[in-house]
């Protein structure tokens, strides 16, 4: 019984080194910061259920996680624009989420990719379902059923915020957790 203990933890180490050592800064080979635009990404918008940097959620709450087993509050995790890897400071979010998921285990949810409007509406479709899959993947590393866990992909169709310009694309650019 030990031994399960102890090789559920190694899993577990070995899965999240693997996420941080396979993630992206989002800077160029050479250190630059050249593609980030007005430093609109990883910062957090209030009222909008996003995490800071901090990862502290809208009440204070580290990363939305509910010590109650309660449906972590923060259900919203945001890409880099035409990206589908999961950024460090969503990562917390999402071991909260595959937490409650495996301590529920009759609980499903559909992950909902999303794209802001520029690219062609297939590319879109494809990079919505980009994202979800990469959160799916992440999710089930942390040890939750495949069978809880379905992903959709709504491209552009549904934008979270409508306009034209750096905060609305970034605002776009997400996986939404539906319970």
């Amino acid at each position: 019984m030990q031994f399960k203990s102890h090789a559920r933890s190694l899993a577990l180490a070995l899965s999240l080194a693997l996420v941080a050592g396979c993630s992206s800064t989002g800077g160029t080979q050479d250190g630059s910061m050249e593609g980030a635009r007005n430093g609109a990404a990883g910062t957090g918008v209030a009222g909008s259920g996003q995490v800071s940097g901090t990862g502290v959620g809208a009440n204070g709450d580290r990363a939305g996680q509910q010590a109650d087993g309660r449906i972590p509050e923060v259900r919203t995790i945001y890409f880099d624009f035409d990206r589908d890897n999961i950024r460090s400071e969503f990562e917390s979010v999402l071991v909260a989420h595959a937490r409650y998921l495996r301590s529920n285990g009759n609980a499903r949810v559909v992950l909902q990719g999303h794209t802001d409007e520029r690219g062609t509406r297939e590319y879109n479709m494809a990079l919505g379902e980009r994202r979800a899959n990469s959160v799916k993947r992440f999710l089930e590393v942390q040890g939750v059923s495949p069978s809880q866990l379905e992903i959709v992909s709504y491209g552009e169709e549904r934008p979270a915020v409508r306009g034209n310009n750096d905060d609305a694309h970034a605002q776009n650019r997400r996986v939404v957790f539906a319970y």
